[in-house]
């Protein structure tokens, strides 16, 4: 029977979200399986990936062949430098402790690598968010500006209309006055 290393999809439509699992290679994408070694979520950033290495290591030796997908994210993971080091502890090219040390070592940077990408992306959706903000700002100042020289034409056209009234005003009640005189005198 050959065994595959593959992704097995879950989640809706648009959200997929992959099983990792060890598989008959005739047995269907979403079909049954032998073992279920990890999971991987592409939809987060980066994507999350949660394996049990050890057992990816024990399908590995026993000939599972994974997927190219797969295959990636064992990689990403170090799984395949585990195993090759581990291979190369077998041959006596080095000892354990030198084959732990280089895997330590190589994940050190791994993860350093990872939190310097979440920290950037980060960083980057701060400076995107600011920026909306700052665009928001201009936008509702210049309405406001806009709202505000509509206002003061506004008010200066009542006045001069107020003041041509005032002045017709004065006209009519000073004509009114001539026509009319004074009871007073």
């Amino acid at each position: 029977m050959a065994v595959k290393l593959r992704l097995q999809r879950h989640g809706k439509k648009g959200k997929p979200f992959y099983w990792i699992v060890a598989a008959d290679s005739r047995s269907k994408r979403d079909g049954r399986f032998l073992e279920k070694i990890g999971t991987y979520n592409p939809n987060l950033n980066p994507a999350e990936i949660k394996l049990q290495q050890d057992d990816a290591i024990k399908w590995l030796e026993n000939g599972a062949q994974p997927t190219n997908t797969v295959r990636s994210i064992l990689s990403y993971q170090g799984v395949l430098l585990r195993l090759h080091l581990k291979k190369g502890v077998g041959k006596g090219a080095l000892t354990l402790e030198q084959a732990e040390e280089k895997f330590e070592f190589w994940n050190k940077e791994k993860q350093d690598k990872i939190q310097r990408n979440k920290e950037r992306l980060t960083k980057v959706k701060q400076e995107q968010a600011e920026a909306i903000i700052q665009k928001e700002k201009s936008v509702l100042k210049e309405k406001l500006d806009s709202q505000e020289t509509e206002v003061e034409a506004k008010n200066e056209e009542d006045r001069s209309k107020d003041s041509d009234q005032t002045k017709e005003e004065k006209k009519v009640s000073s004509k009114n006055q001539e026509n009319n005189p004074s009871k007073d005198e």
